[in-house]
């Protein structure tokens, strides 16, 4: 991939070498309206490839942003989450004002853990099944974690394919530029030189569109990371929180058993 991308700039310092006339020198300021020259010159493929990585980029960098949101917010109410529920000493009125905290995915972890606890033993007392509770909490994880994960497997494909894209537009950049050369009958810049526009902003717009979805992937599968760990170490805390909370409460009264009557 690095011979043929280093292929064009080869092509043009020879081109540039052997060319008898030098080009004149480009005014201060005028690179801008050069690239943008380059651009709308560009032959149909090389446009296309262009287009492609406009839309690939939009909507990479649209699904950065609402997830930096997204994680942001859940990550401030997970944390407000956290005080209110070792602040308080009851199931119920944590679940009073559990859905205050949305998105918080420690509110689904909590709501089916209790939801479970409540079935088994209506809020008193030890579970009857420990293991079930265990099993309801890393559903709610599994399921709150792959709601989060939305939309990610589209940044890393654009991470992935979008310089694979431009090398596309590189190729037959490459390709125009040998072309340019046959027509002509020799090898002049004049003859290559659209060619090799087309392999370069090609190239150059791919890095630019891979390298920003790469990083916020890995940023975003790190933050993702960050959560599931929380909501592990959430779960086992409100379990813990459970069996302390029932094992502290007092027994109930034993019933009177009637008395026998003597005679």
């Amino acid at each position: 991939m690095i011979s043929i991308v280093a292929s064009p700039l080869a092509l043009a310092l020879y081109l540039f070498q052997d060319d008898t006339a030098a080009p004149p020198a480009l005014p201060a300021g005028a690179s801008g309206g050069a690239l943008v020259e380059m651009v709308r010159n560009s032959g149909p493929v090389a446009f296309a490839v262009l287009i492609v990585l406009l839309i690939a980029s939009v909507f990479s960098w649209a699904i950065m942003l609402s997830k930096w949101r997204r994680f942001s917010r859940a990550r401030a109410r997970s944390q407000g989450f956290l005080r209110a529920f070792r602040k308080s000493g009851r199931l119920s009125e944590i679940a009073a004002v559990a859905e205050q905290f949305q998105p918080s995915p420690l509110v689904a972890i909590f709501t089916e853990i209790n939801d479970e606890y409540q079935r088994q033993s209506g809020g008193r007392g030890m579970p009857r099944n420990p293991t079930a509770l265990e099993r309801a909490a890393q559903t709610a994880s599994s399921e709150a974690l792959t709601a989060m994960e939305q939309r990610m497997t589209w940044l890393a494909t654009i991470a992935q394919g979008a310089t694979f894209v431009g090398l596309l537009g590189t190729v037959m950049g490459i390709i125009d530029a040998f072309h340019g050369m046959s027509t002509a009958g020799a090898g002049t810049l004049r003859a290559v030189a659209p060619g090799i526009s087309e392999a370069l902003i090609t190239t150059a717009a791919g890095l630019i569109v891979a390298i920003p979805a790469l990083v916020g992937y890995n940023q975003l599968t790190a933050q993702l990371r960050d959560f599931a760990a929380r909501m592990d170490d959430f779960g086992r805390e409100l379990l813990n929180a459970i069996e302390n909370a029932a094992l502290l409460a007092p027994p109930p009264p034993p019933e009177e058993q009637p008395r026998r009557r003597t005679f």
